[in-house]
Parts: C-alpha cells; structure tokens; sequence
C-alpha cells in the first residue's frame, strides 16, 4: 500500500507566515515555499520520510538528487566541503539563483534519500527574503524541487502550486510571483574542474568571469550530480539480485514484508508501506553493504511496480546493472 502525501487529509493551506511554513517543515510535512526562481517543494532533508513525501506527492519518477535550500551560506557549508572556488562563487552569486554540487562533509545530517545516494550535495541559498527567513526559523536544510507534479510547468505563484498539488500538501508559503521564473543553474564543483549541469537564473558568462572555462554537462546516461541527470549508481560491492521470494543460504537479503529468520536482513518495510521502503533504500543498501561482507550477494525482495514503487525499482534496477 502507498499512502496520499497529505496525511492529515486536510485541505492544502495557504501561508503568510514563515514562522508557520518553518512550523510545519519540522513537523515533517510538505510545504511549498517561493523562491525567486520558482515555487519549491519543501521538506526537512534530515527526514527521510518526509523527502520520500516529495517524490510521493510529485510523482517523480525516479530518485534524483534534491536540490537543499539554505539560510546563508555559513549553514549550506556545515553540510559540505566548500572549495576555494565554491566560497569566490558564495560571496559573489548567494543568495541567488545559483545552485552549486559539491562533496557531503562525514557528519552531514542530510538523508541519503534525498541526495540520492551520492557522495555530493546539491545546495543553494535563495535571494526570496521570506524564504530565506523560513529556513532560519525552520533551522533545517530544506530540500525543494520544483512544486509541481513530475512532468508539469514549473509553478511560479502559489495559485499554479495549489492548482497541482492541492489536496497533497500541507501548505504553501505564498510569496508573490517568482522574479527569475526559470530554475537555478547547478554548477559541480566537486571534481577537479567546475561543470555546468544546468544553465539558469546564473548565466553562463557571469560564471565564467569567476571561475574560468567551464566543463560541459555530461551526456545523458552518465553521472548525475543534480536534478535531471539520474545515471546508473548507487551499487553496492555485493552482487544484487532482485525480486527474489526465497533468497539463497549465503545471500543477505533487503525484505519488503515477511522476511527469513536465519540470515542477515534489512527491511525496508514490515508493513510492505512504498513510503516508508523509499525513506529506507538507501540506508538499506548502505547497511546492507557494510555489514554482509561474507555473504555472496545482495537479495531483495519484489517491490510492486506502482507509485513509489516505480522509483524504488528504478533504483534498485541500477544497483543491479552489470558493473563496468
């Protein structure tokens, strides 16, 4: 079973208040907030339930990594390992419609789930006065893709936002109509050379007036470090094998219900809930990873291929996949 994202099965709000959305952010539900680019999804990223709500109440069909929103930039560079570079582009381009990727810190809180399970963060300060005061009062990274149904026109008012997702949300901090009106440029800093993943509310010359030549996007199907360019990762050491009902004596097994007694297991969800199994994935595949170095592989369970079981499968298929 997969449960609405609207859990409270009330109407979506509409907010004025900051300290209202922030409320409602540590609470754990999703609340839509505008940025000068356009109108995010938000959720606290340090709650794997709640990041795995966004991907539920969009209907994303895979897990990209998320774009984290920050207060100032002293806050996004407690999460990751700022460059030399990264900090020359902070003090000129934050807060603004830049995003930059670059390495998660050791001690980063941020959920795996919404980086999608890769050693980088997505981060970004907005220049929208009122949701840069949510993100202080709500002292949380908040994780935000666009609030819109996967697919749809990025929303740039919060009558676009509630004409998409009304019903699915808890609310939607209404800051007026989005300035910029196009997402923010990602750059990757996290490599040896800065790349432009995606180009933006930055343009590309501005960039390259403070870093130099930048690198081209990689082709589709490689890498991704940000919304938009998922590729084959994360994949385990072990072997995976998948939609297995009776998992060999010397295989770990990731379960989605009922699940063998006499081996070692992680279980996404006892209760077979696709939200709850997409909020554990990664921490599964990860556990699982660290703790069955004797066994000859990774077994898991048969996930259904509907709502977020799609994206759980999406994955999994990837970690999966012969290893070049």
């Amino acid at each position: 079973m997969e449960p609405t994202p609207q859990t409270d099965d009330k109407p979506t709000k509409i907010l004025r208040s900051p300290a209202c959305a922030a409320k409602l952010l540590r609470a754990g539900k999703l609340v839509a907030f505008g940025t000068e680019t356009v109108y995010g999804l938000g959720a606290d990223a340090t709650n794997a339930q709640a990041v795995a709500g966004i991907y539920s109440a969009k209907g994303r069909p895979s897990f990209n990594p998320l774009i984290c929103h920050y207060p100032d930039a002293d806050a996004a560079f407690a999460h990751v390992q700022p460059t030399r570079l990264a900090e020359k582009i902070a003090a000129a381009c934050w807060p603004g419609p830049l995003t930059m990727v670059l390495q998660r810190r050791a001690d980063c809180p941020v959920s795996l789930l919404a980086g999608a399970g890769l050693p980088t963060l997505a981060v970004r300060i907005p220049a929208q006065p009122l949701a840069r005061e949510m993100l202080k009062q709500a002292g949380l990274p908040i994780a935000g893709p666009s609030a819109n149904r996967s697919g749809r026109i990025s929303p740039t008012s919060a009558a676009h936002v509630l004409a998409d997702l009304g019903g699915r949300i808890a609310g939607i901090l209404d800051t007026g109509p989005c300035p910029v009106g196009v997402e923010s440029t990602v750059i990757d800093l996290s490599g040896d050379r800065p790349v432009l993943l995606r180009p933006g509310g930055v343009t590309r010359e501005a960039l390259e007036a403070l870093a130099g030549p930048l690198g081209a996007a990689p082709t589709p199907g490689a890498a991704m470090a940000s919304p938009g360019m998922l590729a084959s990762h994360y994949a385990p050491a072990l072997p995976v094998r998948l939609n297995v009902t009776a998992p060999l004596a010397e295989e770990a097994y990731l379960a989605f219900g009922p699940a063998p007694a006499d081996r070692l297991c992680f279980q996404l969800s006892a209760r077979r809930d696709l939200t709850e199994a997409a909020a554990n994935l990664f921490e599964g595949l990860h556990w699982l990873d660290a703790h069955a170095k004797g066994a000859a592989g990774i077994a898991v369970a048969p996930i259904p291929d509907t709502g977020l079981g799609l994206a759980i499968n999406d994955r999994l298929a990837r970690a999966a996949a012969p290893r070049g």
